[in-house]
């Protein structure tokens, strides 16, 4: 019988040497390209699929927050399973399944899902703390495949240009290649896994960056061609639950974003702009236009102090990139007398459009009493014991413990000009604090993201000028006020602007 101990598996990357000459082979037939057309499809009416042939994988965090939110999803799950049949299902939280920091890129722990769950087990299941999902109805939709065969169900998102998010991948006709949306759930049989399993033990993973990781995913499963793509599950579903669209789906999401008290107050965040002199009659008036009338405690720091700004020279020179000597030096001064005392740093490009009341909602979901360090996350080298990193244009959020760990530690650039983002992350790792994700801050711009994957969010903030009308795109997508509820954004706005 399969465990549902939230730790099974604890310490995944001690056993990976056993694993790595242990190899599965299932009968001849259950792999290949060819193995999922919609002639193979084997529709079972009355359900023979067993509760317990699926194990659920929660993708969750470590922070407070995220493990609280995921707790209660596997609740949920556990709850339904007990009304349908007496043996759970197994759930586990990604977060929990070993201290290795590149867990959350789900490929390093390929080997382990198939080590544990090849003989019991017929699907996993992958979803979102966000995600809500009807356990009999995802039964009745995994029992219309055949669980012998290699499935990659979802639902899809595509790009309508090519992006530099994705690397520009499929450059003549980027909306080809399919990949899920996470949100709404996705799975893999089981003889799928064990394929990609004994393929990550022959061929190691590439140690170099993860940006998008449900396309880095969907990119590796399909391996050129010679793998499978990605099925459309229509009862995979984004809408809103309580819709009349989500009648059928198997998930939904949540009509409004977690609401954890009162959002905070905008006097409780400092917000650091990075600048220069090249850019304070470019970019600096968009600024000034837009969100920075939100920000009660905001510096604009640069290489040249100018009264009509005003900006505050660090006594760190420009650089063309990196931009790590300035951040290190808004880190000293927000802990220093120099600014006013606040709980949470933001720290921002000065192309970067954001919503500040949308942040001070989200915000109230922390507790600046402990490290955090929320964005965007990007990961580098994970598979090769790299590290996690918040990625700078999309908008760096530091609570003050954070900030005063990070200092403490004795961190510093290696370099005036070096990543500021990527060494911030390598501390953190050194320090074994998480890089925090929020889907919602974006390192791009509104067209580099798939259109149903911006459908369902309501976002906080986007990045680059770049072929754009930047302050038409802030009144598009981040322009409201404490009083917009979240639910405009994920039912009309985003939608009927798309």
């Amino acid at each position: 019988m399969l465990s549902n101990n939230p730790h099974v598996g604890h310490k995944v990357a001690g056993c990976l040497l056993f694993l790595s000459f242990f190899h599965i082979d299932f009968a001849a037939g259950s792999s290949g390209k060819g193995s999922q057309s919609q002639d193979d499809m084997h529709v079972i009416h009355n359900s023979q699929l067993d509760l317990r042939e699926i194990v659920f994988v929660i993708q969750s965090q470590s922070n407070s927050f995220h493990v609280r939110q995921a707790e209660r999803r596997k609740a949920d799950l556990l709850r339904q399973a007990h009304s349908l049949t007496e043996k759970p299902p197994v759930v586990l939280l990604l977060h929990s399944l070993s201290d290795n920091e590149g867990d959350w890129s789900i490929l390093p722990l390929l080997p382990y899902f198939s080590y544990s769950f090849w003989k019991n087990s017929s699907w996993l299941v992958f979803l979102e703390e966000e995600t809500n999902l009807k356990m009999n109805k995802l039964v009745q939709v995994l029992a219309k495949f055949d669980k012998n065969k290699e499935w990659f169900l979802g639902k899809p998102l595509y790009d309508v240009e090519s992006t530099i998010i994705h690397h520009y991948a499929f450059a003549e006709n980027p909306s080809v290649f399919k990949y899920p949306d996470f949100a709404a759930a996705w799975a893999l049989s089981i003889p799928l896994v064990v394929r990609l399993a004994n393929k990550v033990r022959d061929e190691p993973l590439k140690s170099d960056f993860t940006i998008d990781l449900k396309h880095e995913v969907a990119l590796y499963i399909w391996d050129n061609g010679k793998g499978p793509h990605l099925i459309a599950v229509p009862e995979l579903c984004t809408e809103p639950e309580d819709s009349p669209q989500a009648q059928h789906c198997a998930t939904s999401l949540s009509r409004e974003p977690p609401l954890c008290g009162e959002p905070v107050k905008n006097e409780d965040i400092f917000v650091a702009v990075k600048t220069c002199q090249k850019f304070h009659s470019e970019r600096v008036p968009v600024i000034k236009k837009t969100w920075e009338k939100d920000a009660l405690f905001l510096e604009y720091y640069s290489d040249h102090a100018d009264p009509s700004i005003p900006t505050i020279n660090l006594g760190v020179p420009n650089t063309e990139r990196g931009h790590c000597g300035k951040t290190f030096a808004i880190l000293k001064r927000f802990v220093s007398s120099a600014v006013p005392k606040t709980k949470w740093l933001l720290v921002v490009d000065d192309d970067t459009l954001i919503s500040l009341p949308r942040l001070q909602v989200l915000l109230s979901c922390y507790d600046p009493s402990e490290p955090v360090c929320l964005g965007e996350r990007y990961g580098y080298g994970l598979s090769q014991g790299g590290y996690s990193y918040i990625t700078g244009g999309g908008g760096m959020v530091f609570s003050r413990e954070a900030v005063v760990q990070l200092l403490n530690s004795g961190c510093k650039c290696y370099s005036d000009d070096a990543p500021d983002d990527m060494v911030l992350g390598m501390c953190l790792n050194a320090l074994g604090l998480p890089a925090t994700h929020s889907p919602l801050f974006h390192q791009a711009r509104p067209e580099d993201y798939a259109r149903d994957f911006l459908a369902h969010q309501v976002p906080i903030s986007f990045h680059k000028h770049w072929n754009i009308d930047p302050i038409a795109v802030f009144n598009k997508w981040l322009k409201d006020d404490l009083r917009a509820k979240a639910s405009d954004g994920l039912n009309k706005s985003a939608k009927t602007e798309l």
